[in-house]
């Protein structure tokens, strides 16, 4: 969910993809180099998203990736079931 929310902005390579989620987190979530490429793998086998090659800010070729239609749905059914999730824990410590 955090990639595909995270693409939701636009295409980023994947270093941009991890340090965009680290920043975002403010440090507290770090997706390292050998889960988050074949998270991405992943993510482009089910059709969640395309990639295309092009040059980073210092001019390095690198892989960009754009979320689809299809998985900008899958975002939303995902966000959703998080945050489904979220309140009924909520609810379960108030009552505990």
């Amino acid at each position: 969910m955090l990639i595909l929310r995270t693409l939701a902005r636009g295409p980023l390579h994947g270093y941009a993809i991890a340090k965009r989620i680290k920043d975002a987190s403010s440090d507290v979530l770090a997706i390292e180099e050998g889960s988050l490429y074949p998270a991405l793998n992943r993510l482009l086998v089910k059709g969640w998203l395309t990639a295309d090659w092009g040059l980073s800010d210092n001019n390095r070729k690198a892989r960009f990736y754009r979320l689809t239609d299809e998985g900008r749905r899958q975002m939303e059914q995902e966000t959703h079931d998080f945050d489904r999730m979220v309140d009924a824990i909520r609810l379960v410590l108030k009552t505990v």
